[in-house]
């Protein structure tokens, strides 16, 4: 053995929610490359099957299963369709959710940058809070008594620099975001003792095509690598989370943002004075 088949996902059984696109997509390809079998999840079940063919090109067994992840009834269906299926589940990845300027989708009605709060309804509140907050909990929850009783398991969850630093007029995103990252938090303490890591990745300027297509890079003063990160980032270090290599971490936010959030002062605003003159 050597120190690579840590990272090693032979014979693990994964979901992924919003496996379809995106981010989603990008960590099916890396578990499905690191070994792993992949259940793929979304609303949407075209992008799902595209996923699934692809996974099952690198050699892996995929499924693909529409699941609104905001009814915890088609939630616990999902895992009890992997369990009948593939006996098991190892990696349950938290990704689906919406961030402001996806386009196109399911949830355009929902405005994430808001302006006066008075504006944001009861309805616009809980239907956007509930996809990016109340998914990732239903799906912990849903997984969480068969990992127990396997007395083992990796759960990922996805934040967002968003849900760290604060912007004028966003409320929905960031506040669930932040939950998120809280949440796995609780699991972390809650299961430590049961060999079940839990982690939260927060990604940050990511160029995600497929979601953005007019995304442009940034000026290289506003993020310090001077760059988008790419999906396949995100992917890497998901496979570390998911795998043996990262047995003694748990409830830890992983930021992968090219170090951006850090890298500027005010939230909202682009440097325009090179400060390092």
């Amino acid at each position: 053995m050597t120190i690579l088949d840590k990272f090693s996902l032979d014979g693990k059984v994964a979901i992924v929610t919003g496996g379809g696109t995106g981010l989603g997509k990008a960590i099916c390809h890396a578990f499905a490359r690191a070994g792993a079998d992949v259940v793929i999840a979304g609303r949407r079940i075209e992008p799902l099957n595209e996923t699934a063919t692809e996974v099952r090109n690198l050699g892996q067994r995929a499924m693909a299963i529409s699941t609104d992840v905001t009814d915890s009834r088609q939630v616990e269906k999902l895992v009890g369709k992997t369990i009948a299926e593939f006996d098991k589940v190892d990696i349950m990845v938290n990704n689906a959710g919406i961030a402001r300027g996806i386009e196109p989708s399911p949830r355009d009605d929902i405005p994430i940058k808001l302006g006066p709060i008075w504006e944001l309804s009861d309805d616009k509140w809980r239907r956007a809070t509930d996809l990016n907050l109340g998914g990732t909990f239903y799906c912990c929850r849903a997984v969480a008594e068969h990992m127990l009783k396997r007395k083992r398991g990796k759960v990922i969850n996805m934040a967002s620099v968003g849900g760290m630093r604060a912007q004028k007029g966003w409320f929905t995103y960031p506040a669930a975001k932040a939950g998120v990252i809280m949440l796995t938090k609780a699991l972390a303490v809650t299961w430590a003792r049961d060999n079940i890591q839990v982690n939260v990745i927060a990604p940050g300027f990511i160029k995600v095509v497929d979601a953005s297509p007019g995304l442009k890079e940034p000026n290289p003063d506003f993020i310090p690598m001077g760059r988008f990160g790419e999906p396949k980032d995100v992917g890497l270090l998901a496979v570390f989370l998911a795998s043996d290599a990262s047995n003694y971490i748990t409830g830890e936010c992983f930021i992968i943002d090219g170090i951006g959030s850090a890298g500027y002062a005010p939230t909202g605003y682009a440097p325009v004075l090179n400060l390092n003159k």
